[in-house]
């Protein structure tokens, strides 16, 4: 670690998280005091970068490590941070900026799915079937269902690309594995798998009769 002045240190406090629900278009963000803001997401520019947080313990001050995702647009600036304990930067040795004292601290799985869909352009077609399902972990109700329905139809692709009609819809309904999974901790991913299994069954029948 010596290279990068990033050491292991245990962290002493657990800070409040922040809870996101992303949209098609905005994103809300439910901080630790139950006050909710709402960014829109049209026109914003995303970016991440390394970063550093203040943290004061036993009477010292620790810069904590953290990544920032910074959204920048006409309607929405906001920085949202992963949490400080992957380990302390030391003091004078790595120049990174510092993230703001109200940036929002997400968990790891959740910032990493927003961050990877906003720096992706924000397109749900950019996204394989497993990213699908790592968004629909952090996305509302309404858009959860749209995520489904686009997962969805990427199984039905998957399954029948250099096949026959008569392909099974156990075949495509294996290609949603992820989501699948992704159900056994996510209400709203449970949402998405019903939404594609619902949009699945129709396509099937669809197909059939033709």
């Amino acid at each position: 670690m010596g290279r990068t002045a990033l050491y292991r240190d245990s962290v002493p406090w657990r800070p409040a998280r922040a809870e996101v629900a992303l949209e098609h278009d905005e994103l809300l963000i439910e901080m630790p005091g139950k006050r909710m803001v709402r960014h829109r997401l049209h026109g914003v520019d995303s970016s991440t970068a390394d970063g550093v947080v203040a943290a004061k313990h036993e009477a010292r001050v620790q810069r904590r490590f953290v990544r920032m995702l910074i959204l920048e647009g006409r309607d929405c600036g906001v920085v949202l941070i992963t949490p400080p304990d992957q380990g302390a930067v030391a003091p004078n040795v790595v120049r990174v900026p510092e993230a703001p004292p109200e940036a929002p601290i997400l968990d790891v799985r959740a910032w990493e799915a927003l961050a990877d869909f906003l720096l992706a352009g924000g397109r749900l077609s950019a996204c394989s079937i497993a990213d699908l399902a790592r968004l629909a972990c952090i996305a509302t109700p309404q858009f959860a269902v749209l995520i489904g329905e686009v997962a969805a139809q990427r199984a039905l692709e998957l399954a029948w690309s250099g096949t026959g009609p008569l392909r099974g819809s156990g075949d495509i309904e294996s290609q949603l594995q992820p989501l699948v999974l992704a159900s056994r901790h996510s209400p709203r991913a449970g949402e998405a798998l019903v939404s594609a299994l619902a949009h699945i069954a129709g396509a099937t029948r669809r197909r059939r009769a033709l």
